[in-house]
């Protein structure tokens, strides 16, 4: 069992075991013995310092773990003992100084040169980074400027986002040297040789200097004013962060309980979930894997709001956060489970006919067909899932019932009249879709010459909604006479051959007569349709054997253009009101 004690090193907490605490503080001790009376001394131990506290930090996996000898060791043989590099300057005064011979770092790390600075020291700091000279640099970065804007908003961003390099350390690291005791010292001593040349050479720079220095002050005043206009943005950022979020939460945790727990308030769309679902997941297990797969984003939008905000907000720890992470990717997970599972369900579709043969009680006079008008009240729930919705029989059972009927005229082939109803489902497999046909619900009936076929389309709840549909064929023979009732417009099915080329319900309320070739003639359709009030709004278009003709006309002027075997010919000019 070993000892361990609480160390402040360049301002950091350690945990570190006594062995290992007795070996630093030695080492530290010969370092300031090394560096007594040099100058800049107390820089340099601080660079040091600094340098060690970081190299404990990449060390350590978590914040409570104990510094130990071997890390100390590794920390010293990167930093190297002072006698490494320690010269007697009286006696080899002539003699070159001898240095370690320390490899050079693999990669630099990008900062903003804050010593050659003219602007915010973006381009001397790219200028360590990529091996090129700041002045093409500044280059680019001016052409940029003036020819496509970016070259500005880049430098902008880039002096926003990298850190300057403030500390003797993070100099070294932008020139991709070795951060230990030698380089330190070589640097901190670098500093103070600057000075000196420039205190020498006061008289001779003095002009330049002044100029550089005020072009410093005033594009660090912009620089000021930028960052706190930045920070101000963030913090707006973060508040609109805090807002989005919380306010989701909170809905979120109503919607949990209110709706999918407790079921306090009446949802309709809760009860139709079970009509339309198929995965057999109660709806509280749905609710709860909707809430986890929508509100662990929004948590972390919150916690990134608070993090903007405050500055020295605790973290929330790497357990929480992957075990949030997993939370969310298993809810997300097992919902595109239940959604294929569900897709599944419409992947086949199953039909069934019934076909009967009619006779009516006069065959000669017009047939009509007719729909018969629902009793079941359609639009009470008001929650529909396509032309599905809920309703209750005589019994106060819950049915559903849909609108999803289709009625379709065709020639028959010998001289009855014949009636065929094909049902339609989808299911998961063919047989299920065929089963889930069979219980559809749906008749007609004989009146006289009237055939009357069901407005709606019955099937129990266990039945879920499927995509039901009925479609009912008529067939007539040769010469028959019939006639659609206005209670059909919306239900004539697309592809009723007719001479006069009218589409769906516009066959409703003439009298048509079967053709030999299955085509309808009608009996009473008007010969050409009125165009006076079409030419006095706006003109007309006129399609036969002669052609297009075409008339557009307005208040101001006219436009005219035929088409026809002569050619095209096109005419404008004002209109004539006289």
């Amino acid at each position: 069992m070993n000892k361990t004690v609480n160390i402040n090193l360049a301002n950091t907490l350690f945990h570190i075991d006594d062995d290992a605490y007795n070996k630093l503080r030695r080492y530290l001790e010969s370092i300031k013995r090394s560096f007594s009376g040099t100058p800049g001394s107390d820089e340099i131990i601080a660079d040091i310092e600094a340098r060690i506290a970081e190299l404990f930090l990449e060390k350590m996996e978590n914040e409570r773990q104990v510094i130990t000898q071997k890390q100390v060791d590794e920390v010293i043989n990167v930093m190297g003992q002072p006698e490494d590099y320690m010269v007697d300057e009286d006696i080899f005064e002539d003699e070159p100084k001898k240095t370690y011979d320390a490899p050079r770092s693999k990669a630099k790390k990008l900062y903003r040169d804050i010593d050659q600075k003219y602007i915010g020291g973006v381009c001397s700091g790219l200028e360590h980074y990529l091996g090129f000279d700041a002045l093409w640099i500044r280059l680019i970065f001016i052409l940029l400027a003036v020819f496509t804007g970016f070259g500005l908003i880049a430098y902008i961003l880039l002096w926003i986002l990298v850190p300057e390099a403030a500390t003797t350390s993070q100099k070294l690291d932008m020139r991709g040297e070795p951060v230990n005791i030698s380089n330190i010292e070589r640097k901190v001593k670098e500093g103070f040789d600057d000075v000196a040349d420039k205190v020498k050479n006061v008289d001779y720079e003095k002009v330049g200097n002044k100029v550089k220095s005020s072009s410093k002050t005033f594009f660090d005043a912009i620089g000021d004013i930028i960052m706190f206009l930045f920070k101000v943005f963030g913090k707006f950022i973060g508040i609109l962060l805090i807002i989005v979020g919380a306010t989701a939460l909170i809905a979120l945790f109503i919607a949990l309980f209110s709706v999918g727990l407790l079921n306090a308030v009446h949802f309709p769309g809760v009860d139709f979930y079970e009509i339309v679902g198929t995965t057999g997941v109660p709806v509280w297990v749905l609710s709860i894997l909707l809430f986890f797969a929508f509100s662990i984003p929004f948590f972390f939008v919150l916690y990134l709001g608070l993090k903007i905000l405050v500055n020295n907000l605790k973290s929330i720890g790497n357990i929480a956060k992957f075990s949030l992470l997993g939370l969310w990717l298993i809810s997300v997970g097992t919902l595109f489970a239940l959604g294929i599972r569900q897709a599944a369900e419409f992947a086949n579709v199953g039909s069934v006919n019934v076909r009967e043969e009619m006779v009516l009680e006069n065959p000669n006079d017009t047939l009509i067909i007719k729909m018969k008008e629902s009793a079941y009240d359609h639009n009470m729930e008001n929650v529909h899932f396509g032309r599905m919705s809920f309703t209750y029989d005589e019994n106060d059972n819950k049915i559903l019932i849909s609108d999803d009927v289709h009625i379709k005229l065709r020639k028959s082939v010998d001289s009855m009249i014949n009636i065929n109803i094909r049902k339609d489902a989808h299911g998961s497999t063919l047989l299920a879709a065929r089963e889930r046909a069979k219980a559809i619900d749906y008749g007609f009936s004989i009146a006289g010459n009237e055939i009357i076929v069901d407005e709606h389309l019955v099937t129990d709840v266990s039945n879920k909604a499927r995509d039901q549909e009925v479609t009912t064929t008529i067939y007539i023979p040769n010469g028959s006479v019939v006639r659609f009732d206005e209670s059909t417009r919306g239900h004539v099915s697309s592809g009723i051959l007719n001479d006069k080329g009218y589409y769906r319900s516009g066959i409703i309320g003439y009298t048509w007569t079967m053709g030999e070739d299955g085509e309808l003639k009608c009996q009473n359709c008007p010969d050409e349709p009125e165009d006076t009030d079409e030419e006095e709004e706006g003109g007309k278009i006129i399609i036969n054997e002669d052609g297009v003709d075409i008339n557009l006309k307005d208040r101001e002027d006219s436009f005219e253009m035929k088409i026809n075997e002569d050619g095209i010919k096109v005419k404008a000019g004002e209109k004539n009101n006289n």
